[in-house]
């Protein structure tokens, strides 16, 4: 063992003195779900948490796995504000992929590295229940607000977490696709960012960590934000520093830290070993939020 890695061990110490038996929440997504090497750093890095104390939940996403089928099938996918439009044959696809391949695959690579992970969907156990959203759109200031039905794309209105503390309180590594089941028993497409911020609501988790293809919020010089509040992340959306794509997620970071999720990171999933770089240094590697 070199000094380096002896320094990086005590360094992690403290860390994982403080965060033993802590729920972390961890939404797995983008590039880190499609590139071999950053697949296996995932579940190994899964598994150390569990093993040392940790009680890891995967919410994991599959976005380009899902349009590469509906390709092979000629449906074009479309979105609006980064949803995914979704009739009925899109979402037997989407069901299939994030519930079937996607999920036991992950299942498969963590039970490889010596974890024990449960592959769930949230209509298993109760455990997500959601209703139709309506998504308003408005291409430019000067246009009026337009109301577009997405088809069969869900917002969470319960989460029941009862089927989670069961398999995490004997010794199980959940792993959750985002789908939820309506009143009347249909099936729900749901952004993965934000089922992990209701589920990580819902466990009062310590951590919810999104992966994510950037580095975290950055300023307006490029320059990577290590922490941000409530106040500080609003103002940022405000005053368009944060845009794009990246607003629904600080939405969700928002949402989980108002609601007694004690902090949210915002790390990039391409950095080997980024979830344990994020956890166990001093520095860490993305954007933290707090209250």
């Amino acid at each position: 063992m070199t000094p380096d890695v002896a320094d990086i061990l005590v360094e992690s110490l403290p860390y994982i003195r403080q965060f033993s038996g802590m729920t972390i929440v961890v939404k797995y997504g983008g590039h880190a779900m499609v590139d071999e090497q950053l697949k296996a750093d995932f579940a190994r890095d899964i598994t150390l948490m569990k093993f040392i104390g940790l009680n890891p939940v995967i919410v994991h996403g599959g976005g380009p796995q899902i349009n590469s089928v509906l390709k092979q099938m000629n449906i074009s996918p479309r979105f609006v504000r980064g949803m995914r439009l979704t009739d009925e044959a899109t979402m037997d696809v989407v069901e299939m992929v994030l519930g079937g391949k996607i999920n036991k695959s992950i299942v498969a690579q963590i039970s490889q590295h010596g974890g024990k992970a449960v592959g769930l969907s949230g209509k298993d156990g109760g455990l997500i229940t959601a209703r139709k959203m309506h998504i308003i759109h408005q291409e430019d200031e000067n246009s009026p607000p337009e109301i577009i039905d997405p088809g069969l794309v869900g917002e969470v209105t319960r989460v029941d977490p009862e089927i989670i503390h069961t398999l995490t309180h004997q010794g199980f590594i959940p792993v959750i696709a985002p789908v939820g089941a309506g009143c009347n028993g249909e099936t729900f497409n749901i952004n993965a960012d934000l089922v992990a911020a209701k589920i990580a609501i819902a466990l009062s988790a310590g951590k919810l960590i999104l992966l994510t293809d950037v580095d975290g919020i950055l300023d307006s010089t490029g320059a990577l934000i290590s922490s941000a509040t409530f106040e500080s992340a609003t103002r940022m959306i405000r005053e368009k520093v944060i845009t794009g794509g990246m607003i629904p997620k600080v939405e969700c970071a928002l949402d989980a830290v108002s609601n007694h999720v004690e902090k949210v990171h915002i790390i990039n999933g391409k950095k080997r070993h980024a979830l344990l770089l994020e956890l166990f240094t001093d520095k860490g590697i993305g954007t933290e939020f707090i209250q």
